[in-house]
């Protein structure tokens, strides 16, 4: 909410130069009664002759009093603004692979060698932040699916909990945060997930970002039979390949909590994303770095904007009546004074 300033009729203020010039000439011309003395040279060190104080007051008062009329004929005005928005936002599921691969460390953040997931988590935030209007879930996946979030427009807490997203190898097994989950990439589960969650159709667009780093091996929903089902129902499906194809360096532990890395090769296979990004009438993406990621989320935002409508409403007061009454004030008094304690007998 803003205050704004303003004269409904400013062309009122035009009348503002009349007490002006009526100073102007007064003090220009305006010559005091004198009295013809036969011995004049007695005065002729009197070169100018002041005004009383009373005679200064008077004035004052009588040009404060029109000037305080002139604005109020003006209608000077007091008002707040506001504004108010209408969103049609839309409803976006986000997938992310959380299988072990996931682990690599391929990407960076600034100087420092970081895993895939941490990069996506962090580009993730961003694309949520950036969308308030926007209702937004998130869907994890290895071996099976899991809802972090259903959709929301509470991204504070969906953001945090993205933060506390993390994977880790416990003996033979993958455990999310203190969940063990089972190995593998089904992405075809993920899919159907997320389109069951998004059936509602009264939102004007209904969209899945699915980010992966590789191909089905688990589940038992064919990807393409999903991305089928979830294209039959409106919804668009952009999906995105993660990490670099060919050898790249993965952590391991020992037992003493110590980190060490060994080259692995995970290849990608881009045949089953693209199909699917074509079925869901959306775009395939290949992301081998920090900053084609972050590209290609910022791209996904551009082509999936809300419509955003704003709304402004003005509301004024007048405040003429103050200044009519201090401008009728000031001329009463100038009239009361000279015609009592500062009247004048000829």
């Amino acid at each position: 909410m803003n205050t704004y300033f303003r004269f409904e009729q400013p062309w009122f203020l035009l009348l503002a130069v009349f007490p002006a010039l009526l100073w102007f000439i007064g003090t220009r011309f305006h010559r005091p009664p004198a009295i013809r003395f036969a011995a004049a040279h007695l005065f002729a060190r009197a070169t100018t002759f002041r005004l009383s104080w009373k005679k200064a007051v008077q004035n004052s008062l009588y040009y404060f009093g029109c000037a305080c009329l002139i604005f109020a004929l003006a209608r000077p005005q007091f008002g707040t603004a506001t504004s108010r928005t209408r969103a049609s936002g839309i409803d976006i599921m986000i997938l992310l692979d959380v299988s072990l691969s996931m682990l690599s460390e391929d990407y960076s953040i600034g100087t420092q060698r970081t895993s895939r997931l941490e990069v996506v988590k962090q580009v993730t935030e961003k694309f949520i932040s950036g969308r308030p209007d926007d209702r937004i879930g998130v869907i994890i996946f290895s071996g099976r699916a899991y809802l972090v979030s259903p959709l929301t427009l509470d991204h504070t807490w969906l953001i945090e909990n993205l933060a506390r997203l993390n994977i880790r190898r416990t003996g033979d097994q993958t455990a999310i945060g203190s969940s063990l989950v089972e190995d593998g990439t089904a992405i075809g589960s993920a899919l159907a997930t997320a389109a069951n969650r998004l059936r509602d159709k009264r939102s004007r667009s209904r969209v899945i970002v699915l980010l992966t780093d590789g191909d089905n091996n688990a589940g038992k929903i064919p990807p393409l039979t999903a991305a089928e089902a979830a294209a039959a129902i409106g919804i668009k499906i952009y999906t995105i390949g993660a990490g670099t194809n060919g050898l790249v360096p993965f952590p391991h532990s020992d037992g003493f909590g110590n980190t060490y890395y060994s080259q692995e090769y995970m290849p990608f296979k881009e045949d089953t994303c693209r199909e699917i990004a074509r079925i869901g009438h959306g775009i395939f993406f290949r992301a081998a770095d920090t900053k084609t990621m972050t590209e290609i989320f910022n791209q996904i935002d551009r082509l999936e904007r809300t419509d955003v409508q704003m709304q402004k409403y003005q509301t004024y007061q007048d405040v003429f009546s103050w200044l009519l009454g201090a401008g009728l004030c000031f001329l009463g008094a100038t009239f009361v004074l000279s015609e009592t304690v500062w009247s004048k007998v000829p």
